[in-house]
């Protein structure tokens, strides 16, 4: 499913047009991207939680050239579903 699926999707489910489902969707996600950013969890219960972490520098490889690199250290975003998400998916 991409991003016009889901819009398509939500305004279905709740009876309201497509370009207010694109306008509450894009509002969800860009809320959810500044709470991260200022370091906080995101939970839906239900659903899952968003959250971030850090990831430690580490050494990889240019696969173009094989010459070693340094990658730096990066707080990635990450997601743990909920119960019911897992229930739902088994």
């Amino acid at each position: 499913m991409n991003k016009s699926e889901l819009i398509e999707a939500i305004a279905t489910s709740a009876d309201i047009s497509k370009a207010a489902a694109g306008r509450a969707l894009d509002g969800a996600m860009e809320a959810v991207k500044k709470s991260l950013k200022k370091g906080e969890m995101v939970t839906l219960v239900g659903f899952g939680s968003f959250y971030t972490a850090k990831r430690a520098a580490r050494s990889g490889r240019n696969p173009r050239t094989g010459e070693n690199i340094k990658i730096k250290a990066a707080k990635v975003p990450k997601f743990r579903p909920g119960k019911a998400l897992r229930d739902a998916m088994n």
